[in-house]
């Protein structure tokens, strides 16, 4: 049976940065799930927006944003395609 892939955007807001090395460790871990990645520093407001392109299972996508939203100061949330990757 083929693995249900489903696409996605992820967004991540960055209120904390001390939580920022433990942010890059979870995404390291998921790099081979990871299309693209674009960061915006908010200076004036004094936070940062990433977002991510993803290619992955949906247990990974829910799994990843699980656990970087229980970062202190970090808020992740997916929208994620209705179309999975095993549709022709």
């Amino acid at each position: 049976m083929a693995e249900d892939r489903r696409i996605a955007a992820v967004s991540i807001l960055v209120e904390n940065q001390d939580s920022v090395e433990a942010l890059n460790a979870i995404l390291h871990e998921y790099a081979p799930y990871i299309l693209g990645r674009m960061g915006i520093p908010y200076r004036e407001r004094s936070i940062s927006i990433i977002c991510l392109a993803v290619d992955a299972p949906m247990d990974v996508i829910n799994t990843m944003t699980g656990r970087l939203g229980r970062l202190p100061g970090i808020s992740a949330k997916a929208a994620v395609s209705k179309r999975s990757g095993t549709e022709e």
